[in-house]
């Protein structure tokens, strides 16, 4: 078990984690009415990315004896001004995140929470990655977003990426 504060943290953090779900379904979309279907399927994969990250720490409150207690989830922008806006947005929100889970590892330090701290490295290790994505495809946006061709190219590329659940479900 787990200290009251932790488990009103994790919780907090599974509405971050749907909320970001909810986000990149609206990227989605966005890009979907902007006629770039490979934009839109690399937000949907990253959609259920967040999605799953969401019930991983779903799951670790229960298997810790907590309860899991779900809150609204904010409704997400719907519009950008650009592509290159949407993902300098992705950049941003990654980094918000990244922020979100360092805290909760400074409470699981702090608490002397060894299996929590231990449960958070996936996700540190998770958010380098997410940031890493990131910053790449706000570069590959830039170097596109005058051309058409370039856009084309990027958008057939990003229609390419398909959905793998993580291997370690037991976190």
């Amino acid at each position: 078990m787990f200290s009251n504060n932790m488990e009103l943290e994790l919780n907090k953090q599974v509405n971050a984690e749907l909320y970001s779900g909810y986000l990149y379904l609206s990227m989605a979309s966005y890009f979907e009415d902007d006629d770039l279907p490979g934009f839109a399927n690399w937000m949907r994969v990253q959609a259920q990315e967040e999605l799953e990250h969401g019930m991983k720490i779903y799951d670790y409150i229960i298997r810790r004896g907590g309860s899991v207690k779900l809150d609204a989830i904010e409704g997400p922008q719907t519009e950008w001004d650009s592509p290159l806006a949407a993902f300098e947005h992705v950049l941003s929100h990654e980094q918000t995140v990244t922020g979100l889970i360092n805290n909760l590892v400074d409470i699981a330090i702090t608490e002397k929470d060894h299996a929590t701290n231990n449960f958070l490295q996936w996700f540190v290790e998770e958010q380098v990655e997410e940031e890493e994505n990131a910053m790449e495809l706000v570069g590959k946006v830039k170097r596109a977003q005058n051309s058409v061709d370039l856009m084309y190219t990027l958008d057939s590329e990003l229609a390419s990426r398909v959905y793998t659940p993580p291997a370690d479900k037991e976190n």
